[in-house]
């Protein structure tokens, strides 16, 4: 009985040290260090604001949806695993791949009807469809796209937006970085603000 009771009080002295270690004392550091300058905004979300409200976040892609798809005024963002269509949009608040192999034939059909619908809509062949724009990433919910996806896409925007295909081309231009890692990408929703802010914020 003794035994028990000293092993029993043992037990409860280490749950409440690793309670008050990690339920307490390590979130409040995680917490204090977020705080310093510099990391405040990637610990916020890296929120994007405009005109002092917030409008999305420059490391979470929230693929817009067009009021009308006929006339649809936005740049587009990788699909995602997670959406209920195939092309989207999908839930910002969850993340996740399909985890469905190359010779998945439920994965083959949705690479193919992305690519038909994708055509469709940016007025092109179904082989200028880049890969990007019909395949998801590992989280879904990728802020960038590909040059090639974004030039894909310049046409359409200039036309419902009545810009200067020049002038959209020069949005995405501005829009395009490295990441650093050397591969250029578009951030879908800084272009999608800058294309927005050009045609007066009618769309």
């Amino acid at each position: 009985m003794k035994a028990l009771l000293k092993q029993t009080g043992a037990g409860l002295r280490v749950l409440i040290v690793m309670t008050v270690l990690l339920g307490v004392i390590y979130p409040l550091a995680v917490w204090a260090v977020s705080r310093i300058p510099g990391l405040q905004d990637n610990a916020e979300g890296s929120v994007v604001t405009q005109n002092g409200q917030a409008v999305g976040s420059s490391l979470i892609g929230i693929d817009p949806v067009a009021k009308d798809p006929a006339n649809d005024p936005w740049f587009h963002t990788r699909p995602s695993a997670t959406a209920k269509d195939v092309l989207g949009p999908g839930d910002p608040s969850t993340s996740g791949a399909s985890n469905k192999g190359p010779y998945n034939q439920d994965l083959v059909d949705a690479i193919t009807k992305r690519k038909d619908l994708i055509a469709q809509r940016e007025g092109a062949k179904p082989d200028q469809v880049p890969a990007d724009a019909v395949t998801a990433d590992a989280a879904g919910v990728d802020p960038t796209i590909s040059v090639a996806y974004a030039d894909l896409q310049i046409a359409r925007v200039a036309r419902v937006t009545r810009l200067p295909e020049a002038k959209v081309r020069e949005l995405v231009e501005q829009n395009t970085g490295g990441a650093g890692i050397g591969v250029p990408g578009v951030n879908v929703l800084k272009v999608n603000l800058a294309v927005q802010a050009a045609a007066g914020g009618a769309h």
